[in-house]
């Protein structure tokens, strides 16, 4: 992680994420009534490469959503997608990566662990939080169908997460930039 981005490496970096996590949405196995997608390993892995500059990318997303590019899951759009019961975990996307982001501008291993494990958290519970409002059901049932289910993938793209951005600060340091 760069200590002082300059400009090329936030429009780059804001670009690619962009990009990364809306094809990790059409990368999804339908499962009700959240699909198991690769987007939450492109917005942890967008914190731990840009720090706090990951809400740029993330943020950008949800405008883009909003606005009606199809950039959701699945190729879906609007603010209907934000108001069903999938919206809490995207617009949990935005401080999810900015928590594991602050966790990556330090070098310490468990603090970048641990702030991978609060951006999943707090994805989990904007998600968790907006889908038993949205449903009509309890947060325990929210947790049991909206979270549960999703753990054991997610602890896996957590782990790619920290070896992806293991590797890509190791190839930085090789070529000056960090």
């Amino acid at each position: 992680m760069l200590k002082k981005p300059g400009r090329p490496f936030l429009l780059a970096g804001t670009a690619a994420f962009t990009s990364l996590i809306a094809i990790g949405s059409w990368i999804a196995i339908p499962f009700v009534p959240v699909p198991l997608t690769l987007q939450t390993l492109f917005v942890l892995l967008s914190g731990a490469v840009m720090g706090r500059y990951a809400a740029l990318p993330n943020g950008l997303y949800i405008l883009m959503g909003i606005l009606n590019i199809p950039v959701f899951h699945s190729g879906t759009a609007g603010i209907a997608v934000i108001l069903g019961p999938t919206g809490g975990y995207i617009l949990g996307f935005l401080p999810g990566a900015l928590v594991t982001g602050l966790a990556y501008e330090h070098r310490e291993p468990f603090l970048r662990v641990i702030g991978i494990a609060g951006g999943l958290s707090v994805i989990f519970l904007c998600g968790m939080a907006w889908l038993s409002f949205s449903a009509g059901i309890s947060l325990s049932a929210a947790f049991l169908i909206g979270v549960l289910p999703f753990i054991p993938g997610d602890v896996v793209k957590g782990y790619a997460v920290y070896l992806i951005a293991g590797r890509l600060e190791h190839l930085g340091e090789g070529t000056g930039s960090s």
